[in-house]
């Protein structure tokens, strides 16, 4: 027979259920909360090796929040599963620039993708950003170019596209980068799991 477990309850246990599979693996205090929440959103285990975090990346990206920093993602559903309230609490919001129409237009001017304008765009806001990259690597591409020509500077990359065409290259990339980054090495990610890195973040902040 199926327990039945109440709402407020089920994600409780989802995270219990992880520590117990986990068994004696040893995760990282600082990072640890990250990594549970992209198993949770993803159950799968492989994020406990694939997520690779820059020095204290996840105190950085931490204190960019609670200093009211926006977030840029590259999909319409990494900004739906962001929790915005308590982004608003802090005092941030989510941006996404991929269906605006001057993007659109500019890209199919310039025989570019919309991820490249929409980063570009993003380097006009005026407020600090964490960049939340769950589908398109030339995302992560344009953000790599812009910060060695010193045009922007991310309080935090969280760099996680799925896919086959330049997505572990643009990822390795960002590696190189003198920035703070939470970067899912390989070919797995997608916007579920930079919501869910996001949300890691401002959970912890929930006031």
């Amino acid at each position: 027979m199926i327990e039945y477990i109440k709402p407020m309850d089920i994600e409780n246990r989802s995270f219990e259920i992880i520590t117990e599979l986990l068994g004696d693996r040893k995760l990282d205090p600082e990072n640890e909360l990250v990594i549970k929440r992209a198993i949770h959103t993803t159950a799968d285990f492989d994020y406990v090796d694939n997520l690779a975090f820059s020095e204290h990346a996840v105190t950085k990206g931490l204190e960019a929040l609670q200093n009211g920093c926006d977030i840029v993602t590259d999909t319409q559903m990494a900004k739906s599963g962001i929790n915005k309230t308590i982004l608003a609490s802090l005092g941030g919001e989510v941006h996404c620039f991929m269906s605006d129409p001057d993007v659109g237009s500019e890209a199919k001017e310039r025989g570019v993708t919309r991820a490249i304008v929409s980063m570009e765009h993003a380097a006009r806001l005026e407020k600090p950003c964490i960049f939340a990259i769950g589908n398109a690597p030339t995302a992560l591409i344009t953000l790599h170019d812009m910060i060695k020509e010193k045009k922007i500077a991310p309080a935090l990359i969280i760099g996680v596209p799925v896919g086959f065409v330049n997505v572990i290259e643009s990822k390795e990339l960002i590696m190189e980068c003198d920035v703070p980054y939470i970067v899912a090495r390989g070919r797995k990610g997608g916007s579920n799991v930079a919501a869910a890195i996001c949300n890691a973040l401002l959970y912890q902040l929930r006031r």
